[in-house]
């Protein structure tokens, strides 16, 4: 119950706010970054503590959102050959799309989604067949390697040979996926094993008395607000945007839809039995002080062809509470081993479209840093300034994947990430200010607000009684580092606001884009 509270709650009154509003400040700013729209607002000091808030939170928000795919995908040769299939069947789109025939989108997108399917049947024989699965029975370090090498690519390769027709075709998957699962929930009509209320706040996260708060609003994120929406719905998206008149559509109801994908995912979990669902999501010893004992674990695990004890990260649990849905349906008794893998890949495409745009986005920024050193890195085409700032980021959270796990890295990243979503929020009520519309301010500033105050206190509570006692001293100064980014730069918003406050007639209004 408090998770779909949050979900419902969060998504209508912060997250869709938060990603219309710097949608359309963006829009009316030609496509500028958040770093760019905060310099205009707060000055060089405000911009340049924006860009390196981004910067950090991106390192965590990649490394969280990579280790989730790592740990679904490890020592599964089925999964791991479905996921990794999609990047060729991408770049045949694009070469299709670009050279063979150009502009053919209804053509690469009938190649792209009929081999996509195909790879998920054909993952079955890969699994199999012992001398083909060897090669795709990677342990969850080669995957630590493998997926930033893939961040990377995506990176640093023109758009439309990987990032662009991978994204795209990732698209029909996961509005597919989603309107299935809805459509089979509504069919199946599964009792719900997890009580409204429960005994089990703590997870496989710290003992820490009260940790529903604020943990809960920095555990689940883009399902009710994400910061990281802040980096897409401002530079990237508003260069696809044709009118003004698009902007709630896309920002708003974007966000809506968010949350019903949260939701979905919700249900899914939840029609495990409680003991199933913590032994896939916690490690075999801390399941084993739980004193619970699993109902039927073994069985699925013997219908899905995986192990599932210890497969932390909630990517295995949503997988198997989908499959056991649709396995529900008429017909799809014997087929869960498949609707399994298929929702593996659907995971994993999705947060991989994820992790390919926001490398992008983080070696933009460091190009921009650089630049202001040597200005080669500000020519987007400069190779060889593309080639070292993509490595550069990716390595910076690769090597947290590699040398980290979900719960250490999840805590700070969920952190970081709504610090960040405080932070646009916030951005966006001194615009409000600064461009005569103050009775506004409340729609962002109040969530803006709740949202620091929730994250500052998770990253407090991180720190003194889970980082610092355990000696995890990097996630200690990684996690001090961004809130100290982040005060300073709230520091500056306060100030900009009590000036615009007393100083009305001093207006800084953004223009606006005429229609074409």
């Amino acid at each position: 119950m408090p998770g779909t509270l949050w979900i419902l709650i969060g998504s209508v009154l912060g997250g869709a706010v938060h990603d219309m509003m710097i949608l359309c400040v963006s829009v009316r700013h030609k496509g500028r970054s958040l770093g760019g729209i905060a310099q205009f607002y707060l000055g060089p000091a405000g911009g340049w503590l924006a860009s390196l808030g981004v910067l950090a939170i991106l390192v965590m928000t990649m490394a969280g959102l990579s280790l989730v795919v790592v740990n679904a995908m490890a020592q599964s040769a089925w999964g791991t050959f479905t996921v990794f299939s999609s990047i060729p069947i991408a770049l045949l789109m694009g070469f299709h799309m670009q050279y063979f025939r150009p502009g053919d989108v209804k053509g690469a997108s009938i190649i792209g989604v009929t081999l996509l399917l195909l790879s998920v049947a054909a993952g079955h024989w890969v699994a199999q067949t012992p001398s083909v699965a060897h090669y795709f029975l990677l342990s969850k370090k080669q995957l630590a390697i493998a997926i930033p090498i893939y961040g990377f690519l995506a990176s640093v390769l023109p758009v439309w040979m990987m990032l662009c027709p991978r994204d795209y075709l990732s698209s029909y998957l996961k509005i597919g996926t989603i309107l299935l699962l809805a459509l089979g929930i509504m069919v199946v009509m599964p009792k719900l094993q997890m009580p409204a209320l429960t005994e089990f706040i703590h997870g496989n996260g710290p003992v820490i008395p009260g940790s529903m708060f604020p943990f809960l609003f920095i555990t689940i994120a883009c399902g009710a607000i994400s910061g990281f929406h802040s980096l897409v719905s401002s530079g990237t998206t508003p260069k696809m945007i044709a009118t003004e008149g698009d902007i709630p559509f896309i920002g708003y109801g974007a966000m809506v839809m968010e949350a019903f994908v949260a939701i979905m995912a919700l249900i899914s979990a939840c029609v495990l039995m409680p003991a199933d669902y913590f032994a896939i999501n916690a490690s075999p010893e801390v399941f084993a002080k739980m004193g619970l004992h699993t109902v039927d674990l073994d069985y699925l695990a013997s219908e899905v062809q995986e192990q599932l004890h210890g497969r932390t990260g909630g990517g295995v649990s949503l997988a198997v509470g989908m499959a056991h849905i649709f396995s529900s349906l008429p017909g799809m008794e014997s087929m869960m081993s498949y609707w399994y893998h298929y929702a593996i890949m659907f995971e994993a495409l999705f947060i991989l479209t994820a992790i390919d745009a926001g490398t992008r986005i983080g070696r933009f920024i460091l190009q921009e840093i650089f630049g202001l050193v040597y200005r080669p890195f500000l020519n987007p085409k400069w190779t060889p300034g593309i080639i070292l700032t993509g490595a550069l980021f990716t390595l910076s959270w690769g090597y947290l994947v590699y040398t980290g796990d979900i719960s250490n890295i999840w805590p700070v990243f969920g952190m970081s990430n709504q610090l960040l979503a405080s932070c646009t929020l916030l951005i966006v009520s001194v615009m409000l200010l600064a461009s005569g519309r103050g009775r506004y301010v409340w729609v962002s500033a109040v969530p803006g607000i709740l949202m620091a105050v929730v994250t500052f206190d998770a990253g407090y509570l991180n720190i003194l009684q889970n980082y610092w006692p355990h000696q995890r001293y990097m996630l200690s100064a990684i996690s001090l580092g961004i809130m100290a980014l982040m005060v300073l730069l709230f520091v500056v918003v306060i100030q900009k606001s009590i000036h615009y406050l007393r100083h009305p007639d001093d207006q800084r209004l953004a223009p606006v884009n005429q229609p074409q």
